[in-house]
């Protein structure tokens, strides 16, 4: 998304180092042919030499390639349009909000497992309205916005791990390592060698380790409050301030721990080796689980003008949306929370993993199981699962999600469309508007989700039905933030 400044205000928020906006804009350097972050820590360069672009990929377009000192591949994402303009309620371009939520799951790797068609079916529109509303939006075709986000991983991967070229080309989605070199060359203008001789040796790895920047003020503390209370037994666990989880990925196994960093608005995020050939689609899930997109800025300023949230944003500085790893293992988790409460779930989502997941070998102690997978909880017997403590019809709405899941008719990704995901969910027999709305906020990181019939909502506000959702109106296009800050006053989901 383009910031309404001029090129004179965009250069003095690269000499203030404003952190804010890293990962918004980029400033090129024609003297050095450089892209740079404005936390980049160099000398400025002068104010005629720059041109200001909003992503990495318009920077490399124009011929200008990556900071070896500030690294772009670092920087934030930007969030998807919503459904509404900021401060309004009128709806924003339909192409605009297509092409965010392309750029999104372009961003997180897409096209590196679907062709540019399949991702236009996931929208319901062709193949050639989605590059044009992409190439309208970004200045650049979805190919090219593909290209460098697998370049820019590579670069991430040659400098922080001992992964053997072929591997790091391979993990960052080019389908040969000819291929691969002539676009790193091209682009960089030199080799991957030559940009691993000119990085410290790293030593062989058990555990890749990655920086996550996220933008100022940031709270890693409330994301883990919120984690810690809905952690499934045995998959996940929270040890020292730090998030652990055991990761199934297809055939991959391992297992990943995130949490902050020495260095300020950082997350550290360790990988096991093991999931290298998952590095992409791990990294993004863990983006998405501490919303590492989000500009808490504008979130603020938006619903900070609401009497009812405003003490609530003070209490909270740097709020996240708790996003999930895993929008299966979320959506199951979800289904067996209806009508019962947080604990109780938590000990039932517990004995399904215990049952039917996978268990473990030299995992961190606290993981010792998988979370099953979908063609598995969509093919056991309806006794077998329901002897966990599940209803029958709990039983029967968990298997027609796994089994829309296995069969890839639903699928809960960040940058999907929430439009179709709901159509989809409300076909699927118990679940209705509540689960749909949750599902969207923490699975897909949705901003604008609202589930207007929840209790904890109703009881904070003093609102209902009509009343509620039209007030709710005033906070799009951030409902899913009000919706969590509404419940900080008790338990819900």
């Amino acid at each position: 998304m383009m910031l309404d400044l001029d090129p004179r205000s965009l250069y003095q928020i690269f000499l203030a180092r404003d952190r804010r906006f890293d990962g918004r804009v980029f400033a090129a350097v024609r003297s050095t042919g450089i892209y740079c972050r404005p936390v980049c820590t160099v000398r400025p360069p002068k104010f005629e030499n720059c041109s200001f672009h909003f992503s990495p990929a318009a920077c490399e377009q124009a011929g200008y390639r990556p900071c070896l000192r500030c690294r772009p591949e670092l920087a934030p994402g930007t969030v998807a349009r919503s459904s509404v303009a900021p401060g309004s309620v009128a709806p924003v371009d339909a192409t605009a909000r297509l092409a965010g939520l392309a750029v999104r799951r372009i961003e997180d790797g897409a096209l590196s497992k679907l062709s540019l068609e399949q991702l236009a079916d996931e929208f319901g529109v062709t193949s050639r309205h989605l590059r044009r509303a992409v190439s309208q939006e970004t200045g650049t075709s979805p190919i090219e916005l593909a290209t460098t986000q697998r370049l820019l991983l590579a670069k991430q991967l040659l400098t922080d791990t001992s992964m053997k070229v072929i591997d790091v080309a391979m993990s960052a989605g080019f389908e040969s390592l000819r291929r691969f070199n002539d676009a790193f060359k091209s682009r960089y203008r030199l080799t991957p060698s030559e940009l691993r001789r000119s990085q410290p040796e790293q030593p062989e790895q058990s555990a890749y380790s990655f920086e996550i920047s996220v933008r100022p003020p940031f709270s890693w503390e409330f994301l883990v409050k919120f984690w810690s209370s809905r952690l499934i037994p045995h998959v996940e666990s929270i040890v020292d301030n730090v998030y652990y989880r055991s990761v199934l990925i297809g055939e991959h196994r391992g297992w990943i721990s995130v949490g902050p960093s020495d260095k300020p608005c950082t997350c550290r995020l360790r990988i096991s080796s093991e999931l290298s050939s998952e590095l992409n689609s791990v990294m993004a899930r863990v983006k998405n689980m501490i919303d590492s997109r989000a500009d808490p800025s504008e979130i603020v300023r938006h619903l900070g003008g609401c009497s009812l949230l405003k003490p609530k944003l003070a209490r909270v500085p740097g709020l996240r949306l708790p996003g999930a790893f895993d929008g299966f293992e979320c959506g199951v988790r979800t289904i067996v929370g209806q009508q019962i409460s947080v604990k109780a779930a938590t000990t039932v989502a517990g004995r399904i993993a215990d049952r039917f997941g996978e268990p473990t070998i030299d995992f961190p102690p606290s993981l010792t199981r998988t979370f099953p997978l979908p063609s598995t909880l969509a093919t056991i017997s309806k006794r077998d699962l329901m002897a966990v403590g599940l209803t029958a019809r709990r039983t029967e709405t968990i298997q027609q999600f796994a089994l829309s899941y296995a069969e890839n008719t639903i699928r809960l990704e960040p940058g999907s469309d929430p439009d179709r995901l709901r159509e989809s969910f409300v076909e699927l027999p118990g679940i209705g508007p509540w689960t749909a709305e949750y599902l969207l906020m923490r699975a897909t990181s949705w901003p604008d989700a609202f589930p207007s019939s929840d209790l904890g909502i109703v009881k904070a506000t003093g609102l209902s039905g009509k009343r509620l959702i039209e007030r709710a109106e005033k906070w799009r296009p951030w409902r899913s933030y009000a919706t969590i800050l509404l419940w900080q006053a008790g338990e819900s989901a």
